[in-house]
């Protein structure tokens, strides 16, 4: 399997885009009969298309031993490929339908579960749960690759955005593994050890790691015509009241809310509850 990687990537990121790089190949292969090579790079590739309406967008969120999300950007033309192959039809430039969209989704379920298995071997029980998305995640990504499928032309990409709270994730138990390794020099390098879960990594080596926090005052869903009606002094009600708390998210979950104050001239958050599960 041919890979290219940049050599500031963590390994267990590497890890990460080489078991989907694999379960593509292994997918594809097996469902169409003819082998196929599946690349990741984490280099702008030159002739990747640029983010338009027709493109697809799944979101893939990890628990269990890996969590945090990854978004996948596929171009209209890779949606159809991908669905064309699933539905064994013949190689067509045609344009893009919901049937094509639904047929690519279920692509990509099956190639998350090769994925588990492949991590399960590496970093323990993984889940993902993968589901399309409407537009690109609200949330910025710490990192992005490219995944290329074959060699024909015109080319099939994807696009894959990290998360910060993945890519944490990812350098937390990599940190963790060169720990052990260091502490066990005699240990086989074909038969990595194990890496324990008892929440007693150590996370000073991503103390550093910056994550964008974003905070919510309460939200509104609005039809169309009401949207395009909006005009400078236009109010917005929402539907959160003004004594209740704010949430501040990090990569769209909750992880604190509190009231807003002012500090030295500008908005603050005080925080009065921590995130749990439930929140």
């Amino acid at each position: 399997m041919m890979d290219e990687v940049s050599e500031r990537e963590p390994g267990s990121t590497t890890l990460l885009l080489q078991a989907w790089s694999e379960g593509l190949s292994q997918a594809l292969g097996e469902i169409s009969g003819i082998p196929l090579v599946c690349r990741h790079m984490t280099e702008t590739p030159p002739d990747v298309s640029h983010a338009a309406d027709t493109d697809s967008w799944v979101l893939i969120a990890y628990s269990g031993a890996t969590r945090g999300e990854m978004s996948l950007r596929l171009p209209a033309s890779t949606t159809v490929r991908l669905a064309q192959t699933l539905m064994s039809e013949p190689a067509a430039p045609v344009e893009v339908t919901a049937t094509h969209r639904e047929a690519a989704l279920e692509l990509l379920r099956q190639v998350s579960g090769l994925v588990a298995s492949r991590l399960k071997e590496n970093r323990g029980e993984v889940q993902l749960h993968v589901e399309a998305a409407s537009a690109a995640p609200s949330w910025p990504a710490s990192s992005t690759c490219w995944f290329r499928i074959g060699e024909e032309s015109p080319t099939i990409w994807i696009e894959a955005n990290l998360s910060a709270a993945l890519t944490a994730s990812l350098r937390a138990d990599q940190a963790e593994r060169e720990k052990i390794t260091c502490s066990q020099p005699s240990a086989s390098l074909g038969s990595p050890a194990p890496v324990p879960r008892d929440g007693n990594a150590n996370l000073d080596l991503l103390m550093d790691v910056e994550l964008n926090v974003t905070l919510r005052f309460g939200q509104r869903r609005l039809l169309l015509r009401e949207l395009l009606d909006l005009n400078p002094g236009s109010v917005i009600a929402l539907d959160r009241h003004v004594q209740e708390p704010v949430d501040m998210l990090l990569d769209g979950r909750v992880v604190a809310r509190g009231e807003v104050v002012v500090s030295s001239g500008r908005y603050a958050l005080r925080v009065t509850e921590m995130g749990h599960p439930g929140m």
